[in-house]
C-alpha cells in the first residue's frame, strides 16, 4: 500500500532590510509593512490628540526709516534736553566711545531705558569684527517711548 504524501507545514524566517517576518509555506504571508502601518496610525492618533500650537505674539518686521547717524542723535538729544548743541555734542560722543569700548571688551550693558544688551557671538573678519548682540527692552519702556514730551513742556494735569 502506497502511502500518500501529505504536504507538511514548515515554517521559515525571511529577513529583509533588517526586519524579519515568519512565513509558513502553504499559508498566506503578512506584508512586512504592518509595523509601519501600526506606527503611522499611532503617530496620527497622537497628532490628533495633541492641542494645536498657539501663536504667543506675532511680530511682523516693519520698514523703518534709514539708520540714525550721530548728527541726528545729537540733534534729537538737543531737542529733548533743551541744552545747547555745543554742550551736548561732546557728551554724546564720549558716551558712544564708552559704549563701543565696553562692547569691544565683551561686557554686558544694562542701561535702562535703552535695555539690556548681551553679546551672543563675535566673529573676526578681515576688515573688522562682527558682534552679534541681543537687546532686551522692557515693554513698558517701548510702549511709553512715543509718548515722551520734550523737557520744556509739562504734561497737563
Amino acid at each position: 500500500m502506497a502511502k500518500a504524501s501529505t504536504p507538511k507545514s514548515t515554517s521559515r524566517t525571511v529577513r529583509s532590510a533588517g526586519r524579519s517576518a515568519t512565513a509558513k509555506t502553504g499559508a498566506t504571508t503578512k506584508p512586512a509593512s504592518t509595523k509601519t502601518a501600526t506606527r503611522s496610525a499611532a503617530v496620527k492618533s497622537a497628532t490628533e490628540a495633541a492641542p494645536a500650537p498657539k501663536v504667543v505674539s506675532e511680530s511682523t518686521p516693519t520698514a523703518s526709516s534709514p539708520d540714525m547717524k550721530k548728527k541726528e542723535l545729537i540733534d534729537t538729544v538737543v531737542e529733548r534736553s533743551g541744552i545747547k548743541k555745543k554742550d551736548a555734542k561732546p557728551v554724546v560722543e564720549a558716551m558712544l566711545a564708552v559704549l563701543g569700548e565696553q562692547i569691544a571688551a565683551g561686557r554686558e550693558l544694562n542701561l535702562m531705558p535703552f535695555g539690556k544688551l548681551r553679546i551672543n557671538r563675535v566673529k573676526q573678519m578681515s576688515n573688522g569684527r562682527v558682534v552679534v548682540c541681543k537687546l532686551r527692552q522692557s515693554t513698558s519702556v517701548v510702549n511709553a517711548a512715543p509718548e515722551l514730551a520734550p523737557a520744556d513742556e509739562t504734561p497737563d494735569e
